[in-house]
């Protein structure tokens, strides 16, 4: 299988075709997995350059290398808890196919923050610079919650094209629904604390530019997403 037939499989992934995508968790393909992971890779990548060139290109860099690193941390994780809820919850479902599940939806949300990625780099460019020290906390937060709703859409919207498959597997919508709130849950408490530890992302005014900070575990990435919503609508 040639390099344009795998790439020719993501739209298939895409539009969440039921009975191809089942067919593929229960025959794995180490050459699919491999496209797999580069979408997933290459698309959160470009979304995290675009995040920290604001702060400056170091730090662009910095977080084109971390966001693949926490969206696959996420999703070995998500796997082995998604493999022991999903039985629980109604759908009998080995580590296997939900690691592939998993890293399936992970290829979604990788195609989805790539193509976000040119969109994000235009409202970068069109930020105030750092340097215009007056506006910079605002913008800052403005970024940040751009980022984050961005990050979750992408999240969201790729699970909900393998809730078909939830279905399938679990022979009830229902049952599917209950454990797509469950791998949910899991995507957002899981993945955000990673991503908080990783920090940072889109760089703090007045700090220096850091690959991971001095105190990676002081604090939690939802105490930093509520003071950046008091910052921009109450400031």
């Amino acid at each position: 299988m040639n390099a344009t037939t795998l790439l020719q499989q993501v739209p298939v992934l895409l539009r969440g075709e039921t009975a191809q995508v089942t067919l593929w968790t229960e025959t794995p393909s180490p050459a699919r997995v491999a496209t797999w992971l580069a979408v997933t890779v290459g698309g959160s990548s470009a979304f995290g350059a675009a995040m920290g060139w604001w702060r400056a290109p170091e730090q662009a860099l910095f977080t084109a290398v971390k966001l693949p690193l926490v969206l696959l941390a996420t999703g070995l994780g998500n796997a082995l808890l998604n493999a022991m809820l999903a039985p629980l919850l109604g759908v009998n479902i080995g580590l296997r196919q939900s690691l592939l599940a998993v890293l399936m939806s992970f290829t979604i949300a990788g195609a989805i923050l790539g193509g976000v990625a040119p969109l994000l780099a235009f409202v970068i460019w069109n930020a105030p610079p750092l340097a215009h020290s007056t506006s910079a906390g605002t913008t800052h937060a403005f970024i940040l919650i751009t980022i984050v709703a961005a990050i979750a859409f992408a999240g969201i919207a790729a699970n909900l094209r393998l809730l078909r498959l939830l279905e399938r597997l679990g022979g009830s919508a229902v049952v599917a629904r209950r454990v797509l709130v469950a791998w949910l849950s899991v995507n957002l408490f899981l993945g955000s604390q990673v991503a908080w530890i990783l920090r940072p992302f889109v760089g703090t005014p007045g700090l220096a530019v850091q690959f991971l900070r001095d105190e990676p575990f002081k604090g939690s990435f939802y105490e930093a997403v509520f003071y950046s919503l008091r910052r921009l609508f109450l400031d």
